[in-house]
């Protein structure tokens, strides 16, 4: 049986509330036994701690997420330091970067991003990022601030993108995308990337892969990602899920 970690997946939302417990079940039946479950803002911190207190295998980060600005405030980047220091949590996440949606004011996600940067590196932790329409100043700040640890999550990137991660200590979070048959540039990614900046996940209930396209996303459906991986690369399933799956521990200390 496969061990995966499904290293991003918002198990909290609400979309889970009326089969969570069935939803790990099929999980596990598909071999996902541990999920990394990022925060996006304040007000799921709690909700995020409670999973993974009452689940074996769910393991948090807290975070405030770019696209939920509008519900961010200077206290609560006050309390992040404080909340991480009594709360076992795995990283500093969700948090980042995106041009991509109008009228998200850039200077203020610039700020949020940096001060919870620096946060994650006087924590001795890893972070967790989202970028969209945003890897060249995404990158940029990483090399900036330097010493950092983590993943760009559901990267869409460019090859040399992706290069100049690695090189900083950053892995890529590969998705539901890469299972479309139009995704050429993540496939390029993919196909030649070495395997231990590597990363899986669902980013669930979002990106579901094309076989579920138009559905909710879950974490069993992480089986149809390493598939794709698998045949882009002309590598075994297992070998690509136990070196994943070894990313993971170590990065995140599983």
């Amino acid at each position: 049986m496969l061990d995966l970690v499904d290293s991003h997946a918002h198990l909290d939302d609400a979309s889970f509330d009326a089969d969570r417990s069935t939803m790990f079940t099929r999980s596990a039946e598909a071999g996902v036994r541990r999920w990394v479950v990022p925060a996006i803002d304040r007000g799921n911190w709690e909700r995020v701690e409670k999973l993974a207190a009452a689940r074996a295998g769910v393991f948090p980060a807290y975070g405030l997420h770019p696209l939920f600005l509008e519900r961010h405030r200077d206290i609560h980047l006050d309390e992040l330091p404080d909340w991480l220091e009594g709360h076992d949590a795995v990283a500093v996440g969700e948090i980042g970067l995106d041009f991509h949606v109008d009228g998200l004011d850039p200077a203020r996600q610039r700020d949020l991003f940096v001060r919870q940067l620096h946060i994650a590196k006087e924590h001795g932790l890893p972070v967790i990022v989202h970028a969209r329409r945003a890897f060249e100043e995404t990158i940029l700040t990483l090399r900036r601030i330097g010493g950092l640890r983590g993943v760009v999550h559901s990267f869409s990137g460019s090859e040399e993108q992706a290069r100049q991660l690695f090189d900083l200590g950053i892995h890529i979070g590969i998705g539901g995308p890469v299972t479309y048959d139009r995704a050429s540039r993540i496939h390029r990614v993919v196909a030649g990337m070495p395997l231990d900046w590597l990363l899986l996940e669902t980013d669930a209930p979002d990106q579901p892969c094309s076989q579920h396209r138009g559905k909710r996303n879950e974490p069993a459906y992480m089986r149809d990602v390493l598939r794709a991986i698998s045949t882009l690369r002309d590598e075994p399933e297992a070998d690509i899920a136990a070196a994943t799956t070894a990313n993971a521990e170590r990065l995140f200390g599983l």
